[in-house]
């Protein structure tokens, strides 16, 4: 993992366009996504090269049909950061399995 990007936005519609647009933006690779507040506030985390992953979040502030809440990427997580996070993805894993 050399780069962590989240991109979070309001509602769903919104968080899967905003992943669309940061997937066609640049070579990334979509990890896990959070939702809170019944799926009004959603998250999506993707991960790639530290450029790559710093243009699909700024393409998806930019463009996204909804402006988001907060965008942030983190080059080189520290290894707790790492944790949480696949830790977020491995429910994603178990509910797709269910």
């Amino acid at each position: 993992m050399q780069a962590l990007g989240f991109v979070e936005i309001s509602g769903v519609t919104a968080a899967v366009d905003a992943l669309d647009i940061m997937c066609k933006a640049a070579d990334v690779e979509f990890v896990t996504w959070e939702r809170k507040l019944g799926g009004r506030l959603v998250t999506i985390i993707v991960t790639g090269t530290i450029s790559a992953v710093t243009a699909a979040v700024e393409n998806a502030d930019a463009m996204a049909i909804k402006k988001p809440v907060a965008t942030a990427v983190i080059a080189n997580p520290h290894e707790e950061t790492k944790r949480l996070v696949e830790l977020s993805a491995s429910r994603l894993q178990k509910k797709a399995e269910k």
